[in-house]
């Protein structure tokens, strides 16, 4: 069997989670992401951490 081919990465994905979403959700999501230039997958990605940078500022 060959080796898993790919580019090296120091911050591998090993995790998947799907979820649901409604129709306008995606048109929003695809719009971000054409305004942005990012993938869809950053702005996910974004919106957690800034949903999370939130949390804890109410922490405090």
């Amino acid at each position: 069997m060959s080796p898993r081919t790919g580019r090296p990465t120091t911050d591998p994905k090993k995790h998947e989670t799907r979820i649901r979403m409604t129709d306008e959700d995606v048109r929003i999501l695809e719009y971000c992401a054409k305004e942005t230039g990012m993938t869809k997958t950053e702005v996910i990605r974004q919106g957690i951490r800034e949903v999370f940078a939130k949390i804890q500022q109410e922490k405090k």
